[in-house]
């Protein structure tokens, strides 16, 4: 018999009594999770890691003593361990829960408002149980590198973007770790590259404010795409998180379609809707990218983009925050060629040369 597969240790922090039981019987639900403790507050969270140190801690945001995010600056500095945001998302705090990105969060749950139903909370179990298996794979090493590496990009002074049609089209697709690969990327991009289309996992509401702070930092007119908006030179259009995102119209006339269809692999937005809509309109027109994140959403259509002759790149396992969406287009041989973060800036760039 082989050895038993090691449990992952879970820490969660919550000042909601209710919550903390909650995101603990969501943990206690999955023979692969060990809960090694919860904790109320920042302080109670500190006692329990000097004791054992968890592999994935689930963290609220607004909490009394010391706030999530000022926890979350201390935690990363003395042991970079796989943080999951887990908060009521509210308009005064979304910004924060952003910032939790940059300050080293894997990714962000929306506490839902209603759990009445058993199915509801079976449903919520099994969501948080993936988000806490994906987290556990992170390379926290590789997370700050990159964080480092933005800290030390120039600031733009932004431009007025020029209307130039696009023929040619990029399309990236992320979940787990995005973020910041994506801010790596498009910090790094010239403002007369072709239109870019991204699709990242994130809960409805941030995509708007996430496309704005990048619009604020890049030479690129960054945008959350709504139904109809044109695919232009030097724009990106990101997808709406909690709607689906298509590519439509004909080569120097593309647009997009953001419709509240059903979700696909258990997202919405899903890679996969943006993709197979690519490799359909644009073909060989187009270059896709999958960077890091968990599952497999992407790889079925950055396959499909491959196949109609797109060029396709996977993010490789080293720069990778978390090799899983990467990996599954790997195993699918949906790539042209395998990458690393910090050359796909470079790859882009030259492959667009005027």
């Amino acid at each position: 018999m082989g050895a038993l597969k090691k449990r992952i240790k879970v820490l969660v922090v919550d000042d909601s009594v209710i919550f903390r039981r909650v995101l603990a019987n969501a943990v206690e639900s999955d023979i692969e999770l060990d809960l090694i403790g919860t904790a109320e507050d920042a302080f109670a969270a500190i006692d329990i890691i000097e004791r054992e140190v968890p592999d994935v801690i689930t963290l609220d945001i607004e909490m009394p003593k010391m706030d999530g995010l000022t926890f979350l600056d201390k935690l990363m500095r003395r042991h970079p361990i796989p943080v999951i945001i887990v908060s009521s998302i509210t308009k005064g705090n979304k910004e924060v829960c952003l910032d939790a990105f940059h300050k080293g969060a894997i990714d962000i749950i929306h506490k839902p408002d209603k759990l009445k139903s058993n199915d509801n909370l079976l449903d919520f179990y099994q969501f948080v149980c993936e988000k806490v298996k994906g987290a556990s794979q992170a390379n926290m090493r590789q997370k700050q590198k990159i964080l480092v590496d933005l800290s030390g990009i120039k600031q733009v002074e932004p431009t007025s973007p020029v209307i130039v049609q696009t023929t040619e089209i990029i399309a990236i697709g992320a979940s787990a770790g995005g973020t910041t690969a994506i801010e790596f990327i498009l910090r790094r991009l010239p403002a007369d590259m072709p239109g870019i289309l991204i699709t990242q996992h994130m809960p409805k509401s941030f995509t708007n404010l996430f496309a704005k702070r990048l619009n604020d930092i890049c030479d690129l007119e960054i945008k959350e795409a709504e139904n109809g908006d044109r695919l232009l030179q030097g724009r990106v259009l990101i997808a709406q998180g909690g709607m689906q995102m298509e590519l439509v119209g004909t080569a120097g006339n593309y647009r997009v379609a953001v419709t509240d269809s059903e979700p696909v692999n258990r997202h919405k937005p899903s890679v996969d809707v943006l993709f197979d809509s690519v490799a359909k309109i644009a073909k060989n027109r187009a270059t896709g990218i999958i960077l890091t994140g968990m599952g497999a959403d992407g790889a079925k259509g950055l396959l499909k983009m491959k196949e109609a002759g797109a060029y396709t790149i996977t993010q490789d396992k080293n720069s990778s925050i978390v090799y899983g969406m990467p990996y599954q287009a790997f195993l699918l041989n949906a790539h042209c060629q395998e990458l690393s973060l910090q050359k796909i800036p470079d790859f882009l760039i030259n492959k667009f040369k005027k």
